[in-house]
């Protein structure tokens, strides 16, 4: 008997925040005993690590993204890779909206790496947080090709003597 009574609108998201926080799908994040915040990055990184299992995701993040990915990865001490990379949220009381960038293996049908991301993104926020996923949204923003490894790995010729 909760309803929508709210709603936010920023970019492509909207999260709609109800009267009784406890009547999310199956798990309560308020209760008589206590109430649960889930921080924004919990959210991200869940999402990021469920993106990655997918198969056909070479990369997560748009291409500055990427660039700076790379640099901090290289940085000793810098704790590695960043898993919310290329993941953006918006969490509300009981429910979550996801943006994600990623690059797209060549050859995977994209339509059907979209559905499995989305898949698996709800699938894993809604057990591991409890919050009800609104929406997934993807942006492909590259296909890595089989020839990109090639240039990737070979070493460039030093411009200096």
């Amino acid at each position: 008997m909760s309803s929508p009574t709210a709603t936010s609108t920023s970019a492509s998201t909207a999260v709609a925040t109800k009267q009784n926080a406890g009547t999310t799908s199956g798990t309560q994040l308020t209760t008589t005993q206590g109430r649960t915040t889930i921080a924004d990055t919990v959210v991200s990184k869940i999402a990021g690590m469920a993106t990655r299992e997918v198969n056909g995701v070479h990369r997560l993040g748009g291409g500055v993204a990427r660039a700076f990915g790379a640099i901090r990865e290289r940085i000793p001490g810098s704790g590695g890779p960043n898993v919310s990379q290329g993941v953006s949220v918006e969490v509300g009381e009981t429910q979550a909206a996801v943006d994600i960038d990623i690059v797209a293996e060549y050859g995977v049908p994209i339509a059907d790496l979209a559905s499995g991301i989305r898949r698996n993104v709800i699938s894993s926020l809604e057990r591991m947080t409890g919050l009800e996923v609104v929406e997934v949204n993807i942006s492909v923003n590259d296909v890595h090709l089989p020839t990109d490894e090639d240039t990737e790995q070979q070493p460039q010729p030093s411009r200096v003597a």
